[in-house]
């Protein structure tokens, strides 16, 4: 096992990312520290201790994104840590406290945790394909890489606050990483879809439950999808090998939610698919545009087809009496 007799550090270990990151370590022999909000809360705890290695190897610690110093004595020790921790919310009432905030002043909080710890190799921060794409130049057809960035400034004329706050915070990260010579990468994926590992859906889970359940209108979305297990791999993939560096844009395919409703209905001929979609205007609709991949394919990423990814969603689904078929 690669991982064996290394310890790493993950943040919001009971995220729908992070919770599959922790799986795939401890399957690879790492020990891990991982943090989560309040660690008396069986929902976000005890679906990790059960884990294969978990009793051996997980250790839990509480951890609170404004705190500075919060995050010492998880990275204490560490060769690698994970920054997953982040707000996920598309609908606010006050951005700077319920997003931007948490998001970029826990970004800093965690990094510098890191610098004070020189056995700290690279750290890995999750970002997301919000932090890429939204900077009024994206066209049908125009192919997305890694060079790409938001537009601050777009984002916030735009209310796109989820958005801003991944931009925000991924561009700190870059900044005081370069400062403090902390070797940095940081995972672009986009929507991430595909079995759940939490008892109850997360955000994104949520939207391919509803189209299981056939709940009205579905979203009028078209957006970058990828499977949650190919995010997890991308940050692991990352952290292993040596000559990783810079950003890497994770994405299966661009869809919209009527083409993974067709998909459901094939592999479920007996699921509930809703027949209306919203005609609310909205920030989730995007050109046709084509993510490249090829960057994190050199990592020896395989990416899991999204029909492939949406079956496995649904079974996990079914086997948390979440859907029925």
């Amino acid at each position: 096992m690669s991982g064996a007799g290394k310890v790493v550090g993950v943040t919001g270990a009971s995220g729908y990312i992070a919770s599959w990151l922790v799986k795939l370590l401890l399957e690879r022999g790492y020990t891990v520290k991982a943090s989560v909000r309040d660690l008396n809360d069986p929902k976000k705890t005890e679906f990790l201790m059960a884990l294969d290695g978990a009793k051996e190897r997980l250790h839990l610690f509480q951890a609170n994104l404004l705190e500075e110093g919060s995050f010492d004595a998880l990275v204490d020790g560490c060769e690698g840590v994970f920054h997953t921790a982040s707000p996920v919310q598309y609908s606010v009432s006050n951005p700077q406290a319920q997003l931007l905030d948490p998001a970029v002043k826990g970004t800093l909080n965690v990094l510098q945790s890191c610098a004070r710890v020189s056995s700290i190799k690279r750290v890995v921060l999750t970002s997301s394909m919000a932090a890429v794409v939204h900077n009024g130049e994206l066209k049908d057809g125009v192919i997305v890489d890694e060079s790409w960035f938001s537009d601050p400034l777009y984002c916030e004329e735009h209310k796109l606050w989820y958005q801003l706050s991944k931009i925000l915070a991924e561009n700190a990260a870059w900044r005081f990483s370069k400062e403090h010579g902390i070797d940095m990468i940081a995972i672009n994926p986009g929507v991430a879809i595909g079995p759940i590992l939490q008892p109850s859906p997360t955000s994104s889970a949520e939207v391919i439950l509803d189209l299981a359940n056939g709940i009205e209108p579905f979203p009028n979305a078209a957006l970058p999808w990828v499977d949650v297990r190919n995010v997890a791999y991308a940050h692991i993939f990352a952290f292993e090998i040596p000559s990783a560096s810079g950003r890497y844009c994770v994405n299966e395919r661009f869809a919209h939610c009527c083409d993974l409703i067709k998909i459901l209905t094939e592999l479920f001929p007996t699921l509930r698919s809703p027949d209306k979609c919203s005609n609310s205007s909205s920030p989730l609709i995007l050109p046709k545009f084509k993510a490249s991949n090829e960057k994190v394919k050199g990592l020896g990423i395989e990416f899991i087809p999204l029909e492939v990814c949406l079956k496995d969603a649904i079974k996990s689904f079914k086997e948390k009496n979440l859907v029925s078929l």
